[in-house]
């Protein structure tokens, strides 16, 4: 059982479930990823959370941690391009507030539509 609720996305303000490889019409995609339980806000960073294109090149984004609703935001500082894939990536360094650890790193594949 991993530390996931489940994966939600905010896109033109309609919630969308996240499918592997789901392709979305904005080059400015808000990823939320809502945990089960309270995060260590220590370990939400851009070091443990971060978005990849499909060849490991980094993309800039703006990682934010709402303790009220156990989420976490990945805001791209980039538009995302229309002919790259991208993998939304979470580490196992991400931590809850006792110390526990996901039990397997997770990635997500999408792209934007055109």
């Amino acid at each position: 059982m991993s530390n996931f609720l489940a994966f939600e996305s905010m896109t033109e303000g309609l919630e969308n479930k996240v499918r592997q490889d789901l392709k979305f019409k904005t080059g400015n995609f808000l990823w939320k990823i809502r945990f089960n339980v309270p995060l260590d806000p220590k370990t939400v960073n851009n070091v443990n959370l971060y978005v990849t294109t499909i060849n490991m090149s980094p993309l800039k984004t703006a990682i934010r941690y709402n303790s009220l609703e156990n989420e976490i935001e990945v805001e791209p500082l980039e538009p995302y391009s229309q002919e790259e894939s991208y993998i939304l990536n979470i580490t196992t360094k991400v931590k809850s507030l006792g110390g526990k650890a996901l039990k397997q790193p997770l990635q997500v594949q999408f792209k934007i539509d055109n």
